[in-house]
């Protein structure tokens, strides 16, 4: 079993690098829209980063998390599978047994809250680096002689030392509390969707799902996890968002009232179009990358140890 622990981190790995390269461009599109000013819709906003940025502009801010992304899938699904077989074992005494619905539900909430201590510093940085080019609005620039349209951070490890000397911990960690209420319910409605299509889509008699049946099943469930999860995603890097040039929100209950007052209920779907859009082809690549190198690493297993 603990071999088998060890494989489940690794194809975490592969499945996280994967789905960075396929999903970046979109998720730059995704946080412009949400804490950007003045690009109105996503074919504007596509045409604008384009013209004034090329196609480099698409893939600002990629090297981290591509570094560390992976690492954060590895979390995800190695703490997934272990604690569905850990369930499994207690209830069962097979850690091997189909895990019931409920099981899923527990080890995608366990995931999801013991990632967010990963994922919180890595999203800020990527979002600091793909959004400090946006126009300056208005707000208080007492921490900061910097200038709108001039690169605050020079990259990723700069910007994630910046960001601890001048706000702290805390500020490595801002918007931790929406990445908790957007991850652990996301995480449930993420690997429920694909444990569901993936028996719906697998013929009886297979033992494992086919790559066809593996990439709709993960594009759907990502499909599913990020146009739900967008409400709290566009407070969450709204949050994070804030500090480049200025400081506006106290919180998560004054960044949600603030958007509201000054942009209506609507603004909290901004960019649900693009976060379900990308979902699909970025859990297709994901699921893809850790269901395969898993059968290939078991393969192998087998083949040396008979």
């Amino acid at each position: 079993m603990g071999s088998l622990q060890l494989q489940d981190f690794a194809a975490g790995w592969v499945g996280g690098a994967a789905s960075v390269v396929v999903g970046h461009p979109l998720d730059t599109i995704k946080t412009r829209l949400q804490a950007g000013q003045g690009y109105g819709n996503t074919l504007n906003c596509v045409l604008t980063v384009y013209r004034n940025e090329s196609v480099a502009g698409f893939f600002k801010g990629m090297s981290f998390p591509l570094a560390s992304i992976a690492v954060y899938s590895s979390v995800v699904f190695g703490v997934f599978s272990n604690t569905q077989r850990l369930l499994s074992q207690l209830r069962h005494g097979d850690p091997s047994h189909t895990p019931a619905l409920a099981d899923v539900a527990l080890a995608s909430m366990v995931s999801g809250f013991i990632s967010v201590g990963i994922g919180t510093p890595v999203d800020l940085v990527k979002i600091r680096l793909q959004m400090q080019t946006e126009p300056y609005i208005d707000g208080n620039t007492k921490l900061r002689p910097k200038f709108p349209g001039f690169p605050v951070y020079r990259g990723p490890i700069h910007c994630f030392r910046t960001v601890l000397q001048e706000e702290g911990i805390a500020g490595i960690y801002r918007g931790v509390g929406a990445t908790l209420l957007r991850d652990v319910p996301g995480y449930c409605l993420y690997f429920i969707p694909y444990t569901f299509f993936c028996s719906w889509t697998t013929p009886d008699g297979c033992i494992s799902p086919n790559p066809s049946s593996i990439w709709l099943a993960g594009g759907i469930a990502g499909a599913i996890s990020w146009g739900t999860a967008t409400p709290m995603d566009v407070v969450k890097s709204r949050l994070q968002a804030d500090g480049v040039y200025l400081n506006k929100y106290k919180g998560i209950l004054d960044c949600i009232l603030q958007s509201y007052q000054n942009e209506g209920l609507k603004v909290f779907f901004r960019g649900i179009t693009v976060n379900a859009v990308r979902g699909f082809p970025m859990s297709s690549a994901m699921f893809l990358g850790y269901e395969l190198s898993l059968k290939a690493m078991k393969r192998h297993q087998t083949e040396t140890n008979p």
